[in-house]
């Protein structure tokens, strides 16, 4: 139940039908959009967002499911009801095209059976009736059109109409050839006169040919005749047109009698198409906005993760800008939110945003949310939102509030879910405070659930000390004086109304003379707010940098610990490998040395060949020879005196500095960007020649060439999980835009394409990123995205 109709309209849901209806292919779906209603039936609503869900996945994972036009089946089966209806060529090939529409998608959910189990349900003991297409295509063509063998008289009757239009057009080219040559023929050639072929005589020849007049033109000078030999032959044509009519409109009939036994399931097939293209619009929908299904549960309470206002989304993403996501939950403890804070801090769009889920998940409608989510079912929504006052019915804005307020305190029950904005506006705050304390304090000892965003300070009090009740404020930075829009649950929120106003250029006096009038206790209590305020923010924004900070050393650390195990195992590659080649060079030598002797006994020790032998060996030996990797020279270490200036080596570390300066046993060094302060015993003097050599090597130019050197421009995330694939991509492509290269190579396999989708969408989000092109289809296709750079 929802009370008023109008906080639907208030709350965007119309808006979001608008942007549903949109996605039909048809006026039939449209119709069911427009019918959508806020159910409170767990198994209906589960039913529903499972249907939608399953469809999503179908249009994410590309499956070739082609649904691209139907028509009216219930408007093409009411029409052959009656005996002696027929339906025209058009209507048949309508008909044709949906019911194939209807087979193929019955065919696709058959060849995967079990996979979408709610779709299924769609089309549940619905068979496939072919015989209508088979009689259907005894009579049209592909094309829509009336087969010329539809049937033998058909046929026939073409046939004679074919061969008098030869004799018709033979006979009227040898009559205007005749009269072409006599000059009685005016500028023009044969043309067509109410349906008729005619000549265009000159007016003065009109009598020098015998034939019927059709026509003449606007100035009188020329007539268009049919000649009196070709009227009869026209006239016999004409009555072949009418027979193929009466032909066509028999045939007609006859077909549309033998598919009149299948009205009933006609029918059937026009709602299963209905509820295809209903449920294929909101999963559009849901891809345009991001939405999942959250957890479903039959209690009424709440949770949202990561929730964004739908329609919100919509029109930031048109502005290149982004939502900031809102955490909410509403359970037994914790039964109503009391939201506080400036105006324009996003108060009215967290209540929103919570009211509009609301709604979508119990009308059938996947959500912007976090899977994790969790979302109950609540018996009535209520909501106050807006101006409702009426001159027709006397209201003012006030008494439009207290109706509604009598209504809530009425009907409300555990199972309500309850909207107010700005909760006790429209009267004097010193009556309109206490009256809305008095109804907030009903409605809790109701144990209903509800967000309420206001500026009474009473009510943030009241809230603060009351079980089930629960103070949240929209934090706000005070520096900038501009609103973060994250919700903050478990302290109230100053309105920040002299900040704002200082901000904004209020002269200074009017200020001071507002503080006066404004009384020291508010002012200490708003003081406090504000104060408490800054905290908080601080609080928080630590906690995101400690946050940051932490996840940074967790992924070092995996990192690192995947480095190592992959050191591990290829060092005991190298070194299986490293045996298996010196088991073969050994073998080989052992074949060399056995042919050498075997050779020289042969030559009978002969000088020159034995020296020959010989030479091979040596040359054998030289190819396997292990050249020796040049050890670094030592850095030789100077005695004397340390000054400022002199370069120094920390004593067993490669680590060099520069003195800056010396205090009795300590020296401040320069290492690098840095400066230290280390004990004279810790170091040793070296020369300024052996310094260069180190600091070149350690420069960025150096680490940059080994860090070409080493990268690769190739990527392998196969049988990788969606999350750990894309912080792998994150570091990889931070890399080669660091490094310049032109493009890289990503291998992350066919399967459901659930991987792909995931990596390339990720992937255009770099501004660097210019294009993303499939491997050849010979060396892998659409399993290797190349990723190339501006």
């Amino acid at each position: 139940m929802i009370y008023p109709e109008s906080c639907l309209e208030r709350l965007g849901f119309h808006e979001v039908k608008q942007h549903i209806s949109q996605y039909c292919l048809s006026p039939m779906g449209k119709q069911l959009v427009s019918k959508m209603q806020v159910m409170t039936k767990f198994d209906q609503i589960n039913k529903f967002l499972r249907q939608t869900k399953e469809f999503k996945s179908i249009l994410e994972n590309q499956e070739p499911l082609q649904i691209s036009a139907f028509y009216d089946l219930k408007y093409l089966a009411d029409k052959i009801r009656a005996e002696g209806s027929y339906l025209v060529e058009e209507e048949l090939f309508q008909m044709y095209t949906s019911l194939q529409t209807v087979f193929t998608v019955i065919r696709f959910f058959e060849e995967r059976a079990e996979i979408y189990p709610n779709l299924e349900a769609l089309f549940e003991h619905l068979p496939m009736e072919k015989n209508i297409l088979k009689k259907i295509e005894t009579v049209l063509d592909p094309k829509g059109k009336i087969k010329p063998n539809a049937s033998p008289a058909l046929l026939d009757i073409l046939t004679e109409i074919a061969k008098g239009e030869q004799d018709v057009r033979k006979r009227m080219d040898s009559i205007y050839k005749m009269a072409v040559s006599r000059n009685w023929v005016a500028d023009g050639s044969l043309t067509i006169r109410d349906g008729r072929m005619c000549i265009p005589l000159l007016a003065e020849n009109k009598r020098k040919l015998k034939g019927f007049i059709h026509d003449e033109s606007a100035s009188g000078q020329t007539v268009y005749m049919e000649p009196e030999e070709v009227f009869t032959l026209n006239n016999k044509l004409r009555d072949l047109e009418f027979d193929k009519r009466r032909e066509v409109i028999r045939i007609l009939i006859a077909l549309t009698t033998d598919l009149r036994p299948y009205t009933a399931l006609l029918l059937s097939y026009h709602g299963f198409l209905t509820k295809l293209d209903f449920v294929r619009a909101k999963a559009l929908f849901a891809i345009e906005v991001e939405a999942d299904m959250p957890v479903l549960i039959k209690e009424a309470k709440t949770r949202l993760i990561n929730a964004r206002h739908p329609l919100l989304m919509l029109s930031f993403r048109e502005e290149q800008r982004t939502v900031v996501p809102l955490n909410i939950h509403l359970d037994e403890r914790l039964r109503i939110l009391l939201v506080s804070g400036p105006n324009a801090g996003g108060k009215s769009v967290c209540m929103k945003t919570v009211g509009l889920l609301q709604i979508m998940i119990q009308s059938g409608l996947l959500i912007p949310v976090d899977e994790a989510s969790e979302v109950g079912i609540f018996d009535q929504i209520f909501a106050d939102i807006g101006d409702d006052q009426s001159i027709e019915s006397d209201l003012s804005t006030y008494s439009a509030h207290l109706t509604k307020m009598r209504y809530f305190v009425a009907h409300a029950t555990p199972k309500s879910l309850m909207l107010i904005d700005e909760f006790g506006t429209g009267t004097d705050p010193q009556f309109g405070g206490p009256m809305a304390e008095a109804v907030l304090e009903v409605l809790n000892n109701k144990k209903v659930r509800g967000v309420i965003t206001t500026h009474y300070s009473n009510l943030k009090l009241f809230a603060g000390d009351t079980e089930g009740l629960e103070n949240a404020s929209m934090l706000f930075d005070n520096t900038k004086m501009r609103p973060l829009y994250v919700l903050e649950i478990g302290k109230p929120g100053s309105s920040y109304a002299f900040e704002i106003a200082q901000n904004i250029g209020l002269q200074k006096e009017v200020l001071e003379l507002a503080r006066q009038k404004t009384g020291t206790n508010q002012n200490r209590i708003d003081s406090l707010l504000v104060d408490l305020e800054r905290e908080k923010k601080d609080i928080y924004d630590k906690k995101v940098q400690l946050s940051n900070q932490q996840n940074k050393a967790k992924n070092l650390a995996a990192e690192n610990e995947k480095l190592k195990l992959y050191l591990e195992e290829n060092k005991k590659v190298l070194i299986k490998e490293a045996k298996l080649e010196a088991q073969r060079i050994i073998k080989d030598a052992n074949k060399l040395v056995e042919n050498t002797i075997s050779q020289i006994k042969e030559q009978q020790a002969d000088k020159t060949v034995t020296k020959q032998l010989r030479q091979n060996l040596q040359k054998e030996l030289l190819n396997h020879q292990v050249k020796e990797e040049k050890k670094p020279e030592p850095i030789a270490l100077s005695n004397t005196l340390i000054e400022v200036g002199d370069w120094v080596q920390l004593r067993n570390t490669e680590t060099t500095g520069q003195v800056l300066e010396i205090n009795r046993g300590n020296l401040v060094l320069a290492i690098g960007d840095l400066r230290s302060v280390v004990k004279k015993e810790r170091v040793d003097k070296i020369s300024n020649k052996q310094a260069k050599k180190v600091v070149q090597s350690n420069s960025f130019s150096g680490r940059i060439s080994d860090a070409i050197t080493n990268f690769n421009a190739e990527l392998d995330l196969r049988g990788r999980r969606g999350e750990d694939a894309i912080y792998e991509v994150e570091k990889y492509l931070d890399k080669a835009i660091m490094l310049g290269f032109p493009y890289v190579k990503i291998i992350h396999g066919k399967g459901d394409g659930i991987l792909r989708k995931l990596i390339r969408e990720y992937v255009r989000k770099y501004s660097q990123v210019n294009r993303v092109e499939d491997e050849h289809q010979d060396r892998g296709g659409d399993g290797i995205s190349y990723v190339y750079f501006n």
